[in-house]
């Protein structure tokens, strides 16, 4: 097994990887070290918690020089204001002992603290693609100067609708510079992306998506609907020794609040939520009370399976099966990190099993299922989603004069069948002057007058 020793790094980065206590480099950062140190274009499709962030960035931090320049060398281009925030953090104990200079802009910020901290001069700026592009119309930042592109989490951003943004950065961009993509999965659309401003790049494919990870383990229950696996989970978050850590995946903002009211009053402090809705401050908060303990269990969205970088997470619960395989994939890859050993657990529906179906397929493994506890009750209220519509209580024609009607029904009083005629004073004038119906009858009308005096 290599060594990073064998990367023949320079001293600086040394301390800061054994300030750290990294021993042996991941396949993917095994794999990218050299192509990314050679300076061609690279493609990388990793894992999710495989340490992608270190493959791309060893290398250019080995490279990089110190330079008072104060437009940024180079560009890491992320999905989310919490991979931003992630991203930075770990550049900065990567570069503990080296003079480089990194900034993080992203929405929902303030804008002009970001400006500021642009002009005081930096080395990497990391962001998201709509705020970088607005501070480089607002010409704060000048991109003259970027000699190597990063793309983290492609596959997200187009997700997540960033096409048009990062065509607009690149047209920004110079010419010559270094392209480095890291992916989960490749699509049509990554390809596209590639043809289109990438040179002739490598390729380095590491733990494809799909391939369940080996230190994880995977088990599933068979749930009967929301509330009920409510109540599963209310269950299985009372054994605190074993369910030490816990993040909790659901499928929108509304189960995820939905979620957090009903288990909140029995765990009270011991939970928090995060989702898209929340605030900035909000979600950083969450997550750093999540991360040093002070909170137990965090419920979240997929839209932020890929924006969290947790240590030490005891159990990846799906609380929601999600449609899309791939999601599942991403959940699962917040534990299982630095190869600790994971769990995880994931609750399917009846309406669900085609989705479980989809990622047992892509994985090419069953997930062991284990018989519902005895002792969890089986609940009978339904969410709104979940209620099957009535038919003969939901009447979708406007043209009601053949409905039959009960015996309750009766015609409105005579107070309350009149009409809204206007107003008096409008029906009066409208008697008065009456308009003709086209100006032909008007001119008509004109002629009769004129022939009769």
């Amino acid at each position: 097994m290599k060594t990073f020793k064998e990367f023949k790094l320079k001293k600086q980065l040394n301390f800061a990887i054994d300030d750290m206590g990294f021993k042996n480099p991941t396949p993917i950062q095994s794999a990218a070290f050299n192509v990314v140190l050679s300076g061609k274009d690279v493609v990388g499709i990793a894992q999710t918690g495989t340490g992608k962030t270190f493959a791309y960035m060893l290398p250019i931090l080995e490279e990089m020089q110190f330079s008072k320049q104060m437009n940024p060398r180079v560009l890491v281009l992320v999905p989310t204001r919490e991979l931003v925030l992630q991203v930075v953090d770990n550049i900065n104990s990567y570069a503990e002992y080296l003079s480089i200079r990194v900034v993080g802009v992203y929405g929902g910020a303030n804008i002009n603290m970001q400006k500021a901290a642009i002009m005081q001069g930096c080395d990497i700026i990391v962001a998201t693609p709509g705020r970088l592009y607005d501070l480089a119309l607002h010409r704060t930042l000048k991109l003259k100067g970027i000699k190597k592109l990063v793309i983290d989490e492609v596959d997200v951003m187009l997700d997540l609708g960033f096409r048009v943004q990062l065509t607009n950065i690149f047209e920004l961009l110079p010419d010559r510079r270094q392209n480095i993509m890291f992916s989960a999965t490749m699509t049509d659309e990554i390809d596209v992306l590639i043809d289109g401003f990438f040179y002739n790049p490598e390729k380095i494919a590491i733990a494809l998506s799909g391939t369940p990870l080996d230190n994880i383990t995977q088990t599933c229950y068979q749930v009967k609907n929301f509330y009920t696996k409510v109540n599963l989970l209310g269950h299985l978050l009372q054994d605190k020794d074993k369910f030490y850590k816990v993040l909790v995946f659901v499928a929108n903002k509304k189960s995820a609040d939905r979620l957090f009211a009903v288990l909140e009053e029995e765990f009270d402090t011991e939970m928090g939520v995060i989702h898209s809705n929340k605030s900035q401050n909000y979600r950083i908060r969450s997550i750093e009370q999540f991360d040093n303990g002070k909170n137990r269990v965090l419920v979240s969205t997929d839209v932020m399976a890929r924006g969290l970088d947790l240590d030490k997470i005891s159990h990846v619960i799906n609380f929601d099966t999600p449609n899309f395989p791939e999601n599942y994939m991403h959940r699962i890859g917040r534990t299982g990190r630095a190869e600790e050993k994971g769990k995880t657990i994931l609750f399917f529906t009846k309406e669900e099993r085609e989705y479980k179906a989809g990622i047992e397929k892509l994985m090419n493994l069953k997930i062991k299922q284990i018989p519902f506890p005895s002792e969890v009750d089986h609940s009978d209220e339904l969410t709104p989603e979940e209620r099957p519509e009535d038919g003969e209580t939901k009447n979708y024609n406007r043209n009601t004069r053949d409905t039959e009607r009960g015996a309750s029904f009766h015609e409105k009083s005579e107070k309350n069948s009149k009409v809204n005629l206007g107003g008096s004073y409008k029906r009066i004038i409208k008697t008065k002057f009456k308009k003709p119906k086209t100006r032909g009858d008007k001119n008509v009308n004109r002629g009769r007058k004129k022939g009769g005096k």
